[in-house]
């Protein structure tokens, strides 16, 4: 009598951004397809194979890869790891270095190199299986990668030596894999890439995200689409009517702006201006009534000196963004900003974010204030201690506000819809009541 053999147990860890964790989720939806027993984030007592998916963006992700990588070599040695894969950003862009350096890894991968991880593992993968996720995400969002890489040449930024240029997946495989998550009972899609503004002109030598978008929203299930990385420079307005006019489509556009001095924007390869930014925005608010923005900003860039930096500082506070992050600069080599060298110093640098920051919490302290006694429709995520904690259309999974409604005023599901009124605010957080 044949006895049934157990199935490999492997383990993912996913670091960076929400792009990395849609290839963790395509490999791990391979892998399970292929019979595997596959884990994402909490490490078991002993597996088969661990992978860990790094980044390799800036200075501080590099090293949080290679800390954790060296953790997982560890585990090895103590015989919680049977074999160790590394896969991502920072093994597309350091491989040699990182093999040689680090031995104990049993094998490095790029970002393009799913099917090789996958033989090396000694799985034969026996049908096509393009779309197939394993979501790690709670089951009612997903995030939506529409294309690879980028075209665009700002001078800080590692991601097209990394990910290479921009390459769109055609709209019928995106309706498909769209699909597929709805029927898994996802219902709320936030859209990524490097850069969503671009996608379609290499397939359909135009841009066709606003078309993407309304195919997506033609979907039975699908009840918000969220709009993130959005490049100002040729934003296609077409996107805005989209936006304004489609109500699965939330009032929200991500769009990273980098910093509003001209000289800097300049340097940094942006190809707008200042008076070309100012104008996009008041053009976004004037076509979409009511639009939550996000941003982010870049200080210590090569050059920023005290009066570029208060120029930044003057738009925050004018412009009034929702939600602002901030990044200080990581100089990254064979980028063209690299001859211009690291002129400010890190103190500095983490001084000016800070600044920004406070500058922006008394914004969105505000902004929140303005919410209370508005009747918003939210979606559970999670319960935590005493309260659900819920979403409302305007704020994005893990980066923007929560809703926090206690357990004892009402009885809710997570991943179902409510119309709640907002009772309360502070910095970063609401409080409502379910109607």
């Amino acid at each position: 009598m044949k006895t049934k053999k157990t199935p490999l147990k492997v383990h993912i860890t996913t670091l960076g951004c929400a792009k990395n964790l849609v290839d963790s989720e395509h490999l791990m939806g391979k892998l399970r397809a292929a019979g595997l027993n596959v884990n994402h984030e909490t490490l078991e007592k002993k597996v088969d194979i661990a992978i860990l998916n790094t980044c390799g963006f800036i200075g501080d992700a590099k090293e949080e890869s290679i800390d954790t990588i060296l953790g997982f070599v560890d585990a090895k040695k103590q015989g919680q790891v049977g074999r160790l894969f590394v896969m991502g950003c920072l093994s597309q862009r350091y491989k040699e270095d990182l093999r040689k350096e680090i031995p104990e890894v049993d094998g490095f991968f790029g970002v393009n190199e799913q099917t090789q991880l996958i033989a090396a593992m000694g799985i034969d993968l026996k049908k096509d299986l393009i779309g197939l996720r394993m979501l790690s995400t709670p089951p009612h969002y997903a995030y939506l990668k529409i294309s690879e890489g980028c075209d665009r040449k700002c001078s800080f930024c590692a991601i097209p030596l990394i990910r290479g240029k921009h390459v769109s997946i055609p709209m019928e495989e995106l309706v498909a894999e769209a699909t597929q998550l709805a029927q898994q009972g996802v219902k709320e899609l936030n859209i990524i890439a490097q850069d969503t503004t671009y996608y379609g002109i290499d397939l359909y030598k135009e841009k066709k995200l606003a078309e993407l978008l309304t195919r997506l929203s033609e979907i039975e299930g699908i009840a918000w689409i969220r709009l993130h990385y959005a490049y100002p420079l040729g934003f296609p307005l077409e996107v805005l009517d989209v936006i304004r006019d489609n109500a699965k489509v939330c009032k929200y556009l991500d769009i990273p702006l980098q910093h509003i001095d001209t000289g800097l924007l300049s340097s940094m390869k942006r190809g707008v201006s200042r008076t070309e930014t100012l104008d996009l925005i008041k053009t976004i608010r004037e076509r979409v009534p009511g639009i939550v923005l996000r941003t982010t900003l870049i200080v210590g860039y090569p050059g920023e000196g005290e009066e570029a930096f208060q120029k930044l500082k003057d738009f925050v506070t004018e412009a009034r963004f929702d939600r602002l992050g901030v990044f200080t600069y990581s100089r990254e080599e064979d980028t063209s900003a690299f001859p211009l060298g690291d002129d400010i110093p890190e103190e500095v640098k983490r001084a000016r974010a800070e600044e920004i920051m406070e500058l922006q919490a008394g914004i969105a302290e505000s902004l929140n204030q303005a919410r209370i006694g508005q009747k918003l429709e939210v979606i559970v995520d999670r319960e935590e201690l005493d309260y659900y904690v819920a979403r409302t259309a305007y704020d994005s999974p893990e980066v923007d506000n929560e809703v926090l409604i206690l357990k004892s005023s009402a009885t809710l599901t997570i991943g179902e819809f409510y119309v709640a009124t907002i009772t309360g605010s502070d910095l970063y957080d609401l409080t409502a009541e379910i109607l």
